[in-house]
């Protein structure tokens, strides 16, 4: 190739690729201004611990930002745990908390029948608990937090 033809190559803009899709925020999440309102009336209350169950948790995005949220506000103890059927959503969920370890912040993500795991959910009640509402078989979300639950 001559130089004036490697000059030509050189000027012309490179094209780029596609930009990747953008990725949704947990805070774009409907549930999210109630999750946040919850947490802050409990550490106006002067709470400094909180449990936070997640059923139908996916890939657990929601749940750590909610427990991420939870310590910025200044809460020192914070139990979350996720629940899923599916078995790839739990193992990216577990990668996810790894990669934003906390010592206040204690996860726990299992794979399990959804049902059988909120039975078992009572025995230990959450002060937030997110599902969606086809299992709890009213509106669009349910969010339940102690008072809501007559705790």
């Amino acid at each position: 190739m001559s130089a004036a033809v490697l000059l030509r190559l050189a000027r012309q803009p490179s094209v780029a690729a596609p930009a990747p899709p953008a990725r949704r925020s947990p805070r774009s999440d409907a549930r999210w201004p109630r999750i946040a309102a919850t947490l802050d009336g409990l550490r106006l209350r002067h709470r400094r611990a909180v449990r936070i169950v997640d059923a139908d948790c996916g890939c657990g995005t929601l749940l750590i930002e909610a427990a991420h949220y939870a310590r910025s506000i200044g809460f020192t103890a914070i139990e979350v745990r996720g629940i899923d059927g599916a078995p790839a959503m739990i193992g990216r969920a577990k990668a996810a908390a790894l990669r934003h370890a906390d010592p206040a912040i204690g996860y726990r993500f299992d794979c399990a029948d959804m049902e059988k795991a909120l039975r078992e959910e009572a025995a230990f009640p959450a002060d937030i608990v997110l599902c969606h509402a086809a299992m709890a078989g009213v509106g669009d979300v349910v969010i339940a937090g102690p008072a809501e639950r007559g705790i």
